[in-house]
């Protein structure tokens, strides 16, 4: 998968949730996915803007949590997701991204 079609996917799950009341931005080496969970459905983009919460890894294993190949929680554990910020908003984005 590349980023935009990520995006896309993203977008196309968005649509089907209310707003979550923060930002969140993933940040890869292949660039960034922006949720603005303020807006009601939640606004998905490549802008790279300030977020509640910022959670970097490789495009690879981004990839392969999204695709559902890789739980969020072992990717944290192991190193591979590193989390910036707000820790609370992390927590939500397992409900958010399913």
């Amino acid at each position: 998968m590349t980023l935009q079609e990520i995006t896309e996917k993203m977008k196309e799950g968005a649509s089907k949730k209310s707003s979550f009341g923060n930002t969140v931005k993933f940040s890869t080496d292949q660039g960034v996915i922006y949720i603005d969970g303020n807006a009601n459905p939640p606004a998905v983009s490549n802008s790279d803007g300030d977020a509640d919460c910022t959670v970097k890894m490789a495009f690879s294993d981004f990839a392969d949590l999204i695709g559902g190949k890789l739980d969020g929680m072992t990717a944290f554990m192991t190193g591979k997701l590193k989390i910036e910020g707000d820790m609370g908003v992390a927590m939500k984005l397992q409900s958010i991204l399913r």
